[in-house]
């Protein structure tokens, strides 16, 4: 049975997608910054369908910055550009991070489940990729002037005496941003360098170019492969690699930006003609098109979840802003429930440790928690966030004197909360609710509360969603619980639903 790729092939954020063909799946990773556990590998056999099978690490470093201690943070850095290869049966994934600026490269032998092992080169190498030459691996990297750097065979330094120098420079006049996110391949006797760029001049977006020589270090010739923005904005659809299919296809997935609900990975038939790989269909990216590939529901990368849990381990759709600490949450102490503890005195949601997320889903979407506020005690805030740097919340916080009100808040331009509304509240739990329009850039988030199922009720404004560098992510939702006050108070949360609404 053959499959219709419908794109986006996923409407959430799954920036820098580098995708692999191995056995009878495709293997995706993605970047993913501060959440943790980080560098999801996701799977496919249809690439329709796509499932979270693993993470490449749990906790990046265990420092200030990414343990959020004493106003530390990383947003917007940890992992990049993630590059995902496979060499002799081995799993590799290699990425820079701009907090610590050094390379990590992680292998395994089994990508599904296994555990990802590390060696870490106190260099930064921008937006990497890796070539394997029989016995000898290269890194490619940088951002207009492109480097290349060979590693000893086990990937753990710099090879000395190994190549090490400029690859090529792309090109200056008319471009804004020069060519970075490289994916290096050698295909049938070339040496194929795929990269995205930003022209200041023509369409004036970001399109998606490939250089090729018959040697690894060139002479180069290059071609534009893709420039299209699939009538969206002028947002490009590019940066991202090729690979072969078992029935000899070849495709792509790239990214296109999409505003507020983050970068969403667009799949591409891709064609050869004269040794040059042709992108899309008639030179677009089409929004639809059919494949021989059978046709393979698995889990969805965004999901509800019931908290039904009987071990400490969520299921992998979760991640959590920055590390967690780990003695201040748990499935377990009430089953059938998250329970959120505060630690670490906290004055914005942005600052609260334990804030657990997952993407928002554009056209639009909707998620809905029921919040249990009998333990939360002064100085407590405990809800839904939809988390970015310009974020909005709804929740309940317990002021000096233990009194309870549902507020919604906003970033005040400088990080902490400010209070839109404030509805006193003396019910034992409440219903939480945010809804989310993403349709042609639409881009807003409105706010409910309930003391009965189904009762919703506005509160505060409507948030007019930004994607902002600060973060440099897509929405998501998250539940948090943190304190200004005293440690000691506690949120259980029954449950997460998502929905979908589809426009």
């Amino acid at each position: 049975m053959s499959s219709k790729i419908n794109n986006p092939i996923i409407w959430a954020d799954v920036p820098d997608p580098s995708v692999i063909a191995a056995g009878e799946y495709f293997y995706m990773v993605s970047t993913s910054m501060h959440m943790m556990p980080g560098c999801p590998i996701m799977r496919s056999k249809d690439l329709v369908n796509w499932e979270i099978v693993n993470y490449v690490f749990d906790t990046l470093e265990d420092n200030d910055q990414h343990n959020m201690i004493d106003g530390g943070h990383i947003y917007s850095k940890g992992s990049w550009a993630a590059c995902l290869r496979e060499h002799n049966g081995i799993y590799y994934v290699c990425f820079s991070s701009l907090d610590t600026r050094q390379f990590y490269v992680y292998h395994t032998n089994d990508i599904d489940q296994g555990n990802w092992q590390r060696s870490v080169i106190k260099q930064l190498f921008h937006d990497p990729s890796l070539l394997f030459e029989e016995d000898r691996v290269f890194v490619i990297y940088g951002n207009g002037d492109i480097r290349i750097t060979e590693l000893t065979s086990d990937l753990t330094a710099v090879k000395e005496g190994g190549v090490n120098q400029l690859l090529l420079e792309a090109q200056r006049e008319g471009i804004g941003l020069r060519a970075e996110g490289c994916h290096a391949y050698r295909i049938n006797g070339f040496y194929y360098y795929f990269f995205i760029e930003w022209p200041k001049d023509g369409n004036q977006r970001r399109r998606q170019i490939c250089y090729r020589s018959k040697q690894l270090l060139g002479p180069f010739e290059s071609q534009i492969v893709l420039d299209d923005n699939m009538g969206y904005r002028n947002h490009g659809v590019a940066q991202g690699g090729i690979f072969e299919a078992g029935n000899g296809q070849w495709y792509s997935v790239l990214f296109q930006d999409h505003d507020a609900v983050g970068r969403i990975p667009i799949a591409l038939p891709v064609s050869w003609k004269d040794g040059w790989p042709v992108f899309g269909l008639e030179g677009k990216a089409p929004e639809e098109f059919t494949t021989p590939l059978p046709y393979t529901p698995t889990a969805p990368i965004i999901c509800s979840d019931e908290f039904d849990y009987t071990v400490n381990k969520l299921a992998l759709q979760w991640q959590w802003n920055h590390n967690p600490d780990h003695a201040l949450w748990t499935l377990t102490e009430r089953p059938g429930y998250l329970r959120l503890k505060t630690g670490a005195l906290a004055d914005s949601v942005l600052k609260a440790r334990n804030t657990l997320t997952q993407r928002t889903q554009g056209p639009a979407c909707k998620h809905e928690t029921l919040l249990e506020l009998t333990n939360l005690q002064s100085g407590d805030h405990a809800g839904l966030v939809a988390l970015q740097h310009w974020f909005g919340t709804v929740g309940a916080r317990i002021d000096e004197h233990g009194a309870c009100s549902i507020v919604m808040t906003i970033n005040d331009g400088e990080g902490r909360e400010q209070v839109v509304e404030s509805v006193p509240y003396t019910a034992e739990h409440v219903y939480l609710k945010i809804e989310y329009n993403f349709e042609n850039s639409i881009d807003q988030a409105c706010f409910y509360f309930a003391s009965e199922q189904g009762q919703w009720q506005t509160i505060g404004q409507t948030l007019h969603m930004k994607y902002t560098l600060d973060h440099f992510m897509g929405y998501r939702t998250g539940l948090f619980c943190y304190t200004s006050q005293q440690s000691g108070g506690y949120a259980d949360f029954a449950y997460f639903h998502h929905s979908s609404l589809l426009k």
